[in-house]
């Protein structure tokens, strides 16, 4: 099988219709039955699994997992990574933000890199409506420190859409622990340190309405993630331990804010 894209989703019932009615006549046209398009859903209280399951009968290509524990994005992307059976896997947000053809783009220009990246900040991306500026201030504030206390040159490590060829996934996934808001900075940062290239290119993106997140909060949820992941990465490992006792509470959401 060539592809495997994986779309994580929580509570996506008024989204993931019109992804889908995007991504599988696009895929499906191109690939035929060398494509899977796994929707790992994740602790949803709305009828997700039922809208998703109404696509199966017609495009087969289709597969359904449902994890009832609140396991994250990370943690949903992880559990359909281990049964994807693509030469090439990779996920892709459930809102629809990036068009199958800029996820193509990925598979087109991967090339011998182990990992691709779409980005909305390099030159040539384009990003139609421009997000909310809280959201765009808070990005570039998380990009810079990731940038600082990682030393990855990445110009936006957070857009939904990544790409890698199965020996890599393979390689990679596996030694990721944080599953939180810091599971695309661990991904890069472990597939860096294992010496497979990286290629980033400029996206297509849109600005999907109907998004859970709310920004102050998240935003400090993931600088809080980081400091853990480069915590964890450091010769203060230990410190992690109590960091847990007494911050993890805050690091973990609510199902209803992820």
């Amino acid at each position: 099988m060539k592809l495997s894209i994986i779309v994580p989703a929580y509570n996506e019932a008024t989204r993931i219709g019109s992804m889908l009615a995007a991504y599988l006549p696009f895929f499906a046209e191109r690939y035929g039955d060398q494509f899977e398009l796994i929707v790992s859903i994740n602790n949803t209280t709305d009828n997700t699994p039922e809208i998703v399951r109404s696509w199966q009968e017609r495009y087969p290509q289709v597969r359904v997992l449902n994890e009832p524990r609140p396991i994250g994005k990370g943690g949903a992307i992880m559990a359909a990574g281990r049964q994807a059976r693509g030469d090439y896997i990779g996920f892709v947000d459930a809102d629809g933000a990036t068009p199958p053809a800029a996820f193509q783009d990925l598979v087109d220009n991967i090339g011998q890199a182990g990992l691709i990246i779409a980005s909305r900040r390099l030159p040539g991306a384009v990003v139609s409506p421009r997000q909310p500026w809280p959201r765009r201030v808070a990005s570039r504030i998380f990009n810079w420190l990731v940038r600082r206390l990682f030393k990855l040159q990445i110009t936006d490590t957070q857009c939904g859409a990544k790409l890698m060829t199965a020996v890599a996934w393979r390689d990679i996934v596996p030694r990721i622990g944080l599953t939180k808001w810091a599971f695309d900075v661990d991904m890069l940062f472990q597939t860096r340190r294992a010496r497979y290239p990286i290629t980033e290119i400029p996206t297509t993106w849109s600005d999907v309405a109907g998004s859970k997140l709310r920004v102050g909060r998240v935003s400090a949820q993931m600088f809080l993630a980081i400091c853990r992941l480069r915590l964890l990465y450091s010769p203060l490992s230990w410190v992690v331990t109590l960091y847990d006792r007494v911050l993890g509470r805050v690091i973990d959401l609510p199902p209803d804010a992820r």
